[in-house]
């Protein structure tokens, strides 16, 4: 009798042991791939069930995004259709900003400050230097045929015939195509929010939206009535106003 009820005793205790152990064997259970000599991976595989959400993107927040992009534009149309005289100000803000250009290479160039060139694997020969030391390449050597004083915005200058005309500084191509009064034009916006223009072109070399590094060709200057001389028109604007290019660059 006294063997029967040690024996009751042990697997009472051994079955006390066991519910212990269970949660912690559980907790430490190791995944397949550890099993067999292999390491566990993470995927987001969990995460295509429709009630969880991807890590990387919030549906809640892109809703509210196109939600609000929807309001803003419905609030500027609503301000444009109402002809009251009380929005004007509002309105007028609107189209100054819209018609003010993106600063591309002012956006640029403080990427680059905060993380780096974003063209960093290419090679060496390809990557450009900012131009910190306030240096500018001449577009092309010549004789100023009509100064600042003659027409307020920029110069004609007389180079050689055919002559390749280079960027002053490296920049975004803004514009490239044909304008009234210059002809062929290649404009260049800078970091520094300066524009350089250079019309009067016979050809252009340069794409828009390309970015020109300084002392590259964005084009050749328009050869004269007798084919003897290139001319080209050279002009520097900062904000709303254009300044001298002689005060920044001597072609002579």
């Amino acid at each position: 009798m006294g063997n029967r009820t040690d024996e009751i005793r042990k697997r009472i205790a051994r079955r006390k042991r066991q519910r212990q152990i269970q949660p912690r064997q559980a907790f430490f259970e190791l995944a397949d791939e550890e099993k067999y000599g292999g390491q566990s991976v993470i995927t987001y595989d969990g995460y295509s069930n429709k009630e969880e959400s991807h890590p990387l993107f919030r549906q809640e927040i892109f809703l509210f995004k196109i939600f609000f992009s929807v309001c803003l534009v419905l609030i500027i149309a609503i301000l444009f259709k109402n002809p009251s005289s009380h929005l004007e100000p509002v309105r007028s803000f609107v189209k100054s900003t819209m018609e003010q250009e993106f600063q591309f290479a002012a956006v640029s160039n403080w990427y680059e400050k905060q993380f780096g060139k974003p063209l960093a694997l290419l090679p060496k020969e390809k990557q450009h230097k900012s131009n910190e030391g306030g240096h500018y390449a001449v577009p092309a050597f010549g004789r100023v045929l009509e100064s600042f004083k003659a027409n307020g915005q920029g110069v004609m200058v007389e180079t050689g015939k055919e002559a390749a005309v280079e960027a002053m500084n490296e920049g975004i191509v803004v514009f490239a195509g044909t304008k009234d009064k210059f002809g062929k034009t290649v404009i260049i916006q800078h970091a520094d929010g300066t524009e350089s223009w250079y019309g009067n072109l016979g050809t252009i070399s340069v794409k828009l939206y390309d970015f020109v590094e300084m002392g590259k060709a964005v084009g050749k200057a328009m050869n004269n009535a007798d084919n003897t001389k290139g001319v080209f028109y050279f002009a520097i604007k900062k904000g709303d106003q254009f300044i001298d290019p002689i005060q920044v660059i001597s072609f002579e």
